[in-house]
């Protein structure tokens, strides 16, 4: 999972990632969860920074290498995730990280 910082009250949208590892690679079987503050409803989806899927679900597994992002109604964009198709690939654990922190690394073929 992943969970960003922002300002207090601001309508902030998650785009969690599973398996947690960033960059997600295509041959993980990367399955994305919009979670949006505000009014419940229907997920925005973008890829390559164009809309793609209006109305789409809350969970998307994804098939395509490319950047994603979700929107839900009330709230502002959510950060970007990048999933590769690359065959060698450095990966972090996909969460907030600050100075100082243990970090496992996984390089993966």
């Amino acid at each position: 999972g992943w969970c960003p910082l922002s300002p207090t009250g601001a309508q902030i949208t998650q785009l969690l990632v599973e398996p947690p590892w960033t960059p997600a690679v295509l041959w993980d079987r990367v399955t994305l969860t919009c979670w949006g503050s505000g009014t419940p409803g229907a997920t925005t989806w973008y890829k390559d920074r164009q809309r793609w899927w209006e109305e789409g679900p809350e969970h998307l597994t994804v098939t395509e290498s490319g950047t994603y992002n979700c929107q839900t109604p009330s709230t502002r964009l959510s950060p970007t995730v990048t999933v590769l198709n690359d065959q060698l690939v450095l990966q972090v654990p996909a969460r907030a990280l600050l100075e100082g922190d243990r970090v496992t690394l996984r390089c993966r073929v």
